[in-house]
């Protein structure tokens, strides 16, 4: 390593360990005369219980029963820190909160334990969030995002500042009676993916988020509310899985961390001593192994896996001990506080590390907005706190759905004319929303079997339905949530479902927990449905009704049949299937030559991996992967793999998009960039045409570096302009890693293409800068960013779930191949970034680069192209548009309108481009990190190259183009074409 690079990830390392969570612990001279005046208005007492949560409601007989007396005691008495909701109605807690708030010497910090928002707690009248493990099954990460920003909005009105979510400890035991559908799976990537974009979009609201249970409570079959589980792992096998979801959000700047109640003898030896008590585990690992230096809460300290072995006096001392800043429901306060002081009097405990918990917890109020006084209007409570919930209920719904198995597809989705059979197994009624709407919109006859209905009523069922029916449809409902006793399903429910499945065309629809699929592993059409309300079986009837594609991925390995990350996606899509080479007309021998080609591109050193697509007649016929992704690494390169496309973006992306606009009539291409662009006029840029700005003819400079402006000459960004966090104001542009730039300077940016020099003819000068233009244009035009606009135009509607800008907010990391190891500018290996330094400095979205995506989703994009803009049955492009574009528009070079094309004289040419054979109809691009997509209508064939030829060094490498290997290939499966 560099040693300028060591510096500056040691100065990332140091801003990481003490800024940690920054937005919550900012000091500034206004924030320290706050925490410096209450903590000296304080008695010793009272800076004890600063760091005690209490519980404020319960629930007794099903119904909530309110500690207010008990609260107002200790609030009067001691000055007690903190308060955790539980069971309660809004209005009623809405009033308490405001309460206590009044009569407290010091505000309050209100938690609340709200993994699924304020309804798993406010059950009489807040709709909960989905589940954790439902979100699992989304296979874009975004809408994690937006649920936890829906719940952060909640918290904010009901004056909460913190919420003990999100759960990041991945389930890898099925039978794990405390976390299980709270864990978003079984992936330490994708829980640590969901887990950092929830804990996110609380926190862009002001609420501090909590990663629990650390170090992870994922591998356990004991209930921690009633014994100590024992974790029997070595360390090694923690660290590589357990803590890697942990160490990932306390990168990304979570607020605060709860400690779980395990026993773990590869951290702590000490018999029966909870990891929540360990000075091993809250000291040594959390502390200073893994720099954080946010809040610590314990979990409850009322639990029997504490308080079995450690009365609560004992326990409030030793969570100190351990490192812990707050307690969580010490029980008996007045007690713990007794003890604390002992200890502290008897040198057990130090009064200035104690001094200095407290002082951090007033920091985190302060910032979380206490020291100003507040007060939660009860006006439209109900209404404000749900009104976000349904529609992200429908919204995860329609995208957690998972279709594992469907031998059946001439029948589902429903097909019209069937005769349909309903059983709704655990239904107690017809009043079911997915029972009322086969009755009434399909005519079905529904028929039901509780779990306590007996073997007679299943055979006279099995009798009436065996058989009779085109389409037999079985929901699985009102089953246990964990997994004790198989879930409640008793043996005549699970006996009549096997034998409708064996002698019908029947699917299973599983509402609930999918660890439950476990029971039906040689189903030949069943779907994970996740949840069982109104809402998740409406869902199910508009799948069945055709109207969305069921698209989720199975988040935990159930049996041998499913697995994770299992599930249909583009179910009945006939335009793209695979086949073999001779049934399109290619020799497979030619056709492997592509073998040894990448083989010997990778031994020499050209690109650690690749991924080769061929599509021949709307089928594909080659789909492989070569290699690694690193040279230094054994994680192998996948055909799933994503990419940095590069310049593939300019076609992607914004090329389709200008060709949308121009289809509608928005967009004229003989219009200039100044009647589109208010602040390009009175330049030199704004008479420039959109013609010949899409055919680099424009008389732009080819590149700009940017960032050389703010480093220094030995290649360190300067003082000012990069942070290592985002403060919501300042330093929002994400441009790698723990690194965000000033906003400020993306209009200096433009400011410096503005300025920048015209050639004095026109020429073909391939430009960066042009492409920058255009995506301003369409978002111009649109109203909205130009990745939003591209993925509501094509990506969703297409299904196209791995293209996408800033992957690292929609796509587990594992699945992203790491580009190059920047050695300057952000001096940091770029994974889930992109590789263009340009594109990084505009936040990652640009009209020249920022698209990432894999071979799959290419071969669905450019299939529609070649299909002459039509894909599953719907147009998005005019053919006449498609073949416009596409074609040859210069006298002065090769280019299509925003498309690259072959040299117009390619057999004359030294080096022919892209290759030989291509015929003059092809229509594609290349990319600086290694890709290539091509299109050919002539021979009905679609050719895509991806690789990351920058990884290591970066553009350096040049041995992909000086080797033509990517020509080599794609001329290998012309001459593959059968005569």
């Amino acid at each position: 390593m560099k040693l300028k690079k060591a510096f500056f990830f040691l100065l990332c390392i140091i801003s990481l360990h003490s800024l940690n969570a920054q937005k919550f612990y900012k000091q500034t001279a206004a924030s320290q005369q706050w925490v410096d005046s209450v903590f000296n208005s304080l008695t010793p007492v009272q800076r004890i219980a600063q760091l005690m949560v209490v519980r404020e409601s319960s629930v007794a007989s099903g119904r909530p029963v309110y500690l207010n007396d008990k609260v107002e005691k200790l609030i009067r008495d001691y000055n007690i820190g903190s308060i955790c909701l539980f069971q309660g109605g809004p209005i009623k807690q809405a009033g308490y909160i405001n309460y206590f708030q009044q009569i407290a010497q010091t505000p309050l910090m209100v938690c609340i334990d709200g993994e699924t928002g304020l309804g798993m707690r406010m059950t009489d009248s807040v709709f909960k969030f989905p589940d954790q493990l439902t979100i699992g099954a989304v296979q874009d990460a975004a809408i994690a995002y937006e649920v936890g920003k829906a719940i952060g909005d909640q918290c904010k009105r009901m004056g909460i500042q913190v919420n003990y979510a999100p759960v990041v400890d991945i389930n890898n035991n099925p039978n794990n009676p405390v976390i299980n559908f709270r864990s978003f799976g079984e992936d330490k990537y994708k829980v640590a993916l969901l887990g950092t974009q929830l804990m996110r979009g609380m926190q862009e609201e002001n609420v501090m988020a909590c990663a629990k249970h650390f170090p992870g409570h994922g591998d356990v079959s004991v209930d921690s509310h009633l014994d100590l589980p024992v974790i029997s792992k070595s360390f090694g096998a923690l660290d590589s899985l357990e803590l890697y979801p942990f160490k990932t959000l306390f990168n990304e700047g979570v607020g605060s961390v709860m400690i779980a109640h395990l026993s773990i003898p590869a951290i702590d030896k000490t018999p029966h001593l909870p990891t929540s008590l360990s000075q091993k585990n809250v000291t040594d690992l959390l502390r200073r192994d893994l720099g954080f230096k946010g809040i610590s809460f314990t979990d409850a300290l009322e639990m029997q896996g504490v308080a079995k072995y450690y009365p609560q006096g004992d326990a409030a001392v030793k969570s100190l001990l351990a490192g812990n800043d707050m307690l969580c429901l010490p029980g008996d306060v007045p007690q713990a506080i007794q003890r604390i002081q002992a200890a502290i009097a008897n040198k057990i405990l130090d009064s200035i590390d104690i001094n200095n918990r407290v002082k951090k917890v007033l920091l985190a109020k302060y910032n979380l907005g206490l020291n100003k006084a507040g007060y939660i209007n009860p006006n439209n409570l109900h209404e404000d706190l749900n009104k976000n919930v349904l529609p992200l209920r429908r919204k995860v719904a329609r995208n957690a759905f998972t279709l594992l198995r469907l031998k059946d597809a001439d029948v589902f989705p429903l097909k019209p004319g069937k005769k349909i059979a309903y059983i709704g197994v655990g239904e107690f009624d017809t009043s079911s929303a997915l029972s009322t709407f086969l009755k009434i919109e399909k005519n079905a006859d529904v028929y039901l079997m509780s779990y306590n209905d007996n073997a007679t009523l299943a055979a006279s069922i099995e009798k009436a339905v065996n058989g009779k029916y085109d389409a037999v449809i079985i929901g699985v409902h009102n089953f246990n949530k964990y997994p004790a006793r198989n879930f409640g399903l008793s043996a005549n429910a699970l006996g009549l479902i096997k034998n409708l499945q064996a002698n019908n065309k029947a699917l299973t629809l599983l509402f609930g927990n999918p660890y439950a699929l476990k029971n039906f592993c040689d189903a030949d059409n069943i779907m994970a449905c996740y949840e069982d309300d109104a809402i998740f079986q409406e869902a199910a009837f508009a799948w069945l009704e055709g109207e969305f594609v069921a698209s989720g991925k199975l988040p935990v390995t159930v049996c041998d049949a499913f697995h994770y990350g299992d599930g249909i996606v583009n179910l009945g899509l006939k335009e793209l299937q695979t086949a073999s080479p001779a049934e399109v007309g290619l020799d497979s021998t030619k056709l492997y030559t592509i073998d040894s080609l990448a083989s010997d591109a990778i031994a020499k050193h050209a690109t650690p991996g690749c991924v080769v697509m061929v599509v021949k007649n709307n089928k594909i016929v080659l789909d492989k992967a070569y290699g690694k992704l690193t040279y230094y690494t054994n994680e192998p390169t996948t055909p799933q793999t994503v990419y940095d496309l590069a310049s593939v973006t300019k076609i992607s992306a914004t090329t389709i998009s200008v060709m949308k606009l121009w289809e509608e009539g928005l967009l004229d291409l003989d219009k200039t960039l100044g009647y589109y662009l208010p602040w390009v006029r009175g330049t030199n840029k704004s008479g420039l045409t959109l013609r010949d700005v899409l055919l680099h003819q424009a008389r732009l400079v080819a590149y700009i570096p940017f960032y050389k402006e703010i480093i220094d000459a030995k290649g360190d960004p300067l003082p000012g302009y990069f942070e290592h966090y985002s403060d919501d104001s300042v330093y929002t542009v994400h441009v790698a890693d723990t690194m965000y730039m000033r906003k400020d300077w993306v209009d200096t940016i433009y400011q410096r293409i503005l300025q920048s020099k015209l050639y004095p003819t026109k020429r073909y000068v391939y430009s960066d800068n042009d492409f920058i233009f255009l995506g301003k244009i369409v978002e111009q035009l649109t109203g909205v960013p130009l990745n939003e606009y591209v993925a509501k135009t094509f990506y969703k509607p297409m299904h196209l779930y791995n293209t996408t800008f800033k992957p690292n907010e929609h796509i587990a990391i594992n699945n992203i191949a790491p580009t190059e190891d920047e050695q300057y500018f952000r001096l940091q290996l770029l994974r889930g970034y992109v590789h263009d330094p340009g594109s990084a400095m505009f936040g990652g979205v640009a009209g020249h680069a920022g698209l990432f995506s894999n071979a799959h989703d290419l071969a669905i994009l450019y299939t529609m192209l070649l299909n002459g803009g039509v894909w599953d049955g719907v147009r998005y492009l005019k053919k006449e548009t498609i073949d416009y574009f596409t074609a040859y528009h210069s006298n002065i070079s090769r280019r299509g309108l925003g498309w690259d094309k072959p040299e117009k004289d390619n057999a004359k040419e030294d080096i022919p481009y892209p290759c030989l054979s291509a015929s003059p109809q092809t229509f594609g691009h290349t990319g600086f990190t290694g890709i290539s997509v091509w299109v050919d209508p002539k021979y009905d064939l679609i050719f895509i190259f991806l690789s990351n030829r920058v990884n290591p060094e970066g553009g350096s490498n040049g041995k992909l183009s000086t080797l033509k290997v990517r020509m080599n290939i794609m001329d290998a499966v012309y001459q593959s074409m059968l005569k």
